[in-house]
């Protein structure tokens, strides 16, 4: 697989133009995975060239850290683990608000370090901005732990442009991790002209919708009654009956091009900038190599642009989030 190259000057990271979100091994959609599976498909995306890995201490909680350390044990040099910190939840996942307190920085790698089994983490995010603490507290913890040896590059996640500004003058961010693909194009607006404009790279996170666009849940009771999907406006009754309209429209142009409709969505998301890499994730090994293919597929500039017309910005009906003050902050 090709490689892309995240962020810029001193603080670049070389990463497979497809990653692996690794939340959906956790039983976050509602339905477990256990974890020979699990290690195994994580195996199968080191065998495919996917390098780059994205989890957190929230998955599980804490046990998808643990099962990716698993997978990558003996082939930690071929890996780029990213791995996230601040969305603080309860060994049962009761969500607990964010912490980005700088006491609190070191104690969370620390203990992602020890469930992934590794003596560094490649990209260390915070995963929801603290409104409570001035980024630049937080950040200047976690450049602590460059300094320490104990993080390699830093990122974060659903920040806002002048959170990303005053963060990377306190210490270079090499990535911010975002939402983004053909339904929720919202980084568009500001965020992308901001990351690029400091040389920092772009991780899409739910290319795919959460699934959603690669043809699944047309109707709300497909999902588990534990799947946090049931959380977000997008896939209750009111608006997954409008949005199916999106789905058939994905699959059109699919079939259209000889692909699948998550390809074709990849696809989509690769071509937006060689800076831009997008990190689906998968409890399927078929769907993980449906995925990856995605990869090798190329689009023609006119393909691009009709794609971004059939899913202008604002497509989607209802909120991607439930409570969008968590967001882009």
């Amino acid at each position: 697989m090709e490689t892309r190259t995240l962020g810029s000057g001193t603080r670049t990271l070389e990463v497979s133009s497809v990653g692996l979100g690794c939340m959906a091994l956790s039983p976050m959609y509602g339905t477990p995975v256990d974890d020979e599976s699990g290690v195994a498909l994580v195996r199968r995306a080191l065998d495919l060239g996917c390098t780059f890995l994205d989890t957190a201490d929230a998955y599980g909680p804490y046990t998808n850290e643990e099962l990716v350390g698993r997978a990558v044990a003996g082939r930690r040099d071929q890996v780029v683990l990213a791995t996230k910190f601040g969305n603080v939840r309860r060994e049962d996942g009761t969500f607990q608000g964010v912490n980005g307190r700088p006491e609190y920085v070191p104690e969370a790698c620390d203990a992602s370090l020890r469930r992934l089994g590794v003596d560094h983490i490649d990209l260390y995010y915070l995963h929801r901005v603290d409104p409570t603490v001035p980024i630049e507290e937080t950040v200047g913890a976690m450049g602590a732990l460059v300094d320490a040896g104990k993080v390699r590059h830093l990122g974060l996640s659903e920040a806002a442009p002048a959170t990303i500004r005053r963060a990377h003058a306190v210490h270079p961010l090499t990535a911010l991790q975002t939402e983004y693909s053909l339904w929720s194009r919202d980084p568009e607006a500001e965020v992308l002209a901001t990351v690029r404009e400091l040389g920092i790279g772009f991780v899409a996170y739910s290319p795919l919708g959460r699934g959603f666009l690669g043809g699944r849940f047309r109707d709300p009771s497909e999902l588990a009654a534990r799947d946090v999907r049931r959380n977000h406006p997008r896939f209750s009754s009111e608006h997954l009956a409008r949005n199916v309209a999106l789905q058939d429209r994905m699959a059109d142009l699919a079939h259209r091009h000889g692909c699948t409709p998550s390809q074709l969505a990849l696809t989509w998301v690769l071509a937006q900038g060689s800076d831009v890499v997008p990190i689906p994730g998968t409890s399927s090994v078929s769907h993980l190599e449906e995925n990856l293919a995605a990869a090798e597929l190329v689009l023609a500039d006119e393909d691009v642009a009709a794609l971004s017309e059939a899913f202008p910005l604002g497509a989607a009906s209802g909120e991607r989030y439930g409570d969008m003050t968590l967001v882009n902050r």
